[in-house]
């Protein structure tokens, strides 16, 4: 899961299968297999809607309360699968950087 969320995080000129990993992800289904896959992994997400502003992703150990210093992955995005994407990707890394 780490090596696709790295893979949506390229920029400039993209290979045709990372294209299809965009019109895969970057939508309401794709964060429904993003927080499914990061389920099984033991997080629960959280995501916030702020106006026009933007939106919060985060995820959190599941089972635990959730608060702001449990959080292991938060990210800001403008749309809500790019927040997921991001805060996914650094509670993978989180946890990476901890065994």
């Amino acid at each position: 899961m780490l090596a696709t969320l790295g893979f949506l995080r390229l920029r400039g000129h993209r290979p045709p299968v990372v294209e299809v990993l965009h019109c895969w992800l970057d939508s309401w289904k794709g964060i429904g297999l993003i927080e499914h896959g990061m389920s099984w992994q033991g997080y629960d997400l959280q995501l916030t809607r702020y106006d026009e502003q933007g939106w919060r992703a985060t995820f959190y150990p599941s089972g635990v309360e959730h608060s702001a210093t449990s959080a292991v992955g938060s990210a800001w995005e403008r749309t809500p699968w790019r927040a997921v994407q991001r805060a996914a990707r650094a509670a993978l890394r989180a946890r990476a950087n901890v065994r």
